[in-house]
C-alpha cells in the first residue's frame, strides 16, 4: 500500500477545510498557535516512515503523555494499577469532578486528568527523578535524545491549573494519593509539556501495534497481554468524552491531547499520527480527526 500517495492527498483534503476549531486558550501558552498549522506521519513495523506537512515539527504533546506514563505505571505494578483507577469510559470532560465523589476518589479511567494525576503518583514512588526518568523512557522510544520538555508550557500549566489542583486535593481526600499533590501536579504538568513531532510520536508508538515490541529502538515495552489491554482502554477511553464518535469515524485506538495531537493504532501494521492546533469542542483537533478518518478510509483499514 503506497502510504506516501495517501497522506499526501489526506493533506490536499484537510487543508481544505475551513471548520478548524479553536486553540486551547485556556493554556495561554498554546492560545496563540496557528491553526493552519497541519502535519501527519506514519511509521509500520516493518520500520519505514511516511511523513506530510509539518511532521517534523514539534508541538506539546499534553494527555497524549498519558500513554507514557500508564505504560511506565504497567511495567512496574502490572495488575496492580486497577486497584487504584478504572478502566471504564467515563462519559464526562477529561477534567471532570464529578465522578470522584460517588467513586470515592478512583479515577473511571487512566486517561482523565484524574486517572493521569494517580498514575504519576504510583510512579513517582519509585522514583528519585520522575520528570528525568520520563523524559529518558520516552526518548528512548523515539530515538530522540532532543526531546524536551517546554518550560513555558509547564509553567503556564501550573499558573492557570485550579481544577487540576482541585482534583489532586480531591483525589488525597479519599487517600488515593500518597505523595504530597504539589509533587504529583508538578510531574503532571511537565509531562504534558513535553515537545514531540508526528513523527516522534509515531515511532514512540510502534510497541503498541506490535505486541508490545517496539521494532523502532529494539526492546519489549509491555508484553503482549499489557499491551492488549492498554489498546483497549484506547479505543474506549482515549478521545475524552468522544470516544465514540471517534470509533465510528476512524475505528482505531488512540490518544489525543489538547495541543492538537492525535495517534492511532493499527494492531500488527503501524502507528499514525496528526497534529493541527485547532480542537472541537471535546478538545480534539477537528483536522487530524478529519485527516485519520481519510486514512481509515483510504486505507480501508480499521479494527471493525
Amino acid at each position: 500500500m503506497n502510504y506516501q500517495e495517501i497522506i499526501d492527498r489526506i493533506e490536499q483534503e484537510v487543508q481544505q477545510e475551513t471548520h478548524r476549531g479553536k486553540a486551547a486558550n485556556y493554556i495561554p501558552a498554546l492560545a496563540l498557535q496557528d491553526l493552519g498549522k497541519f502535519g501527519m506521519a506514519v511509521h509500520t513495523i516493518d520500520g519505514q516512515d511516511f511523513v506530510v506537512g509539518r511532521a517534523e515539527e514539534s508541538f506539546s504533546i499534553q494527555s497524549i503523555a498519558k500513554v507514557f506514563t500508564l505504560s511506565m505505571a504497567m511495567q512496574q505494578f502490572d495488575e496492580l494499577v486497577w486497584k487504584r483507577v478504572g478502566k471504564e469510559p467515563s462519559g464526562t470532560r477529561f477534567n471532570s469532578l464529578v465522578q470522584l465523589e460517588y467513586e470515592s476518589g478512583i479515577p473511571r479511567n487512566p486517561f482523565m486528568n484524574a486517572g493521569a494525576l494517580v498514575i504519576t503518583d504510583m510512579i513517582l514512588k519509585n522514583s528519585e527523578n520522575l520528570k528525568n526518568d520520563l523524559l529518558s523512557f520516552v526518548r528512548g522510544l523515539s530515538d530522540n535524545q532532543y526531546i524536551a520538555y517546554n518550560e513555558e508550557v509547564a509553567r503556564s500549566e501550573k499558573e492557570t491549573g485550579y481544577r487540576n489542583v482541585a482534583l489532586a486535593n480531591f483525589i488525597k481526600s479519599f487517600g488515593n494519593l500518597n505523595n504530597k499533590p504539589e509533587d504529583v501536579l508538578d510531574v503532571y504538568f511537565h509531562q504534558c509539556s513535553l515537545q514531540m513531532s508526528c513523527l516522534d510520536l509515531s515511532r514512540a508508538f510502534i510497541y503498541l501495534a506490535n505486541r508490545g515490541f517496539s521494532t523502532f529502538c529494539h526492546k519489549q515495552v509491555l508484553n503482549p497481554r499489557q499491551t492488549k489491554r492498554l489498546n483497549s482502554i484506547l479505543l474506549t477511553s482515549g478521545l475524552y468524552d468522544a470516544v465514540g464518535d471517534f470509533a465510528y469515524r476512524v475505528g482505531l485506538p488512540g490518544k489525543s491531547g489538547v495541543g492538537g495531537g492525535i495517534v492511532a493504532i493499527i494492531p500488527g501494521q503501524l502507528a499514525v499520527s496528526a497534529w493541527s492546533p485547532g480542537l472541537n469542542e471535546s478538545g480534539n483537533s477537528v483536522l487530524a480527526l478529519k485527516a485519520l478518518e481519510l486514512f481509515t478510509t483510504y486505507t480501508g483499514i480499521s479494527v471493525f
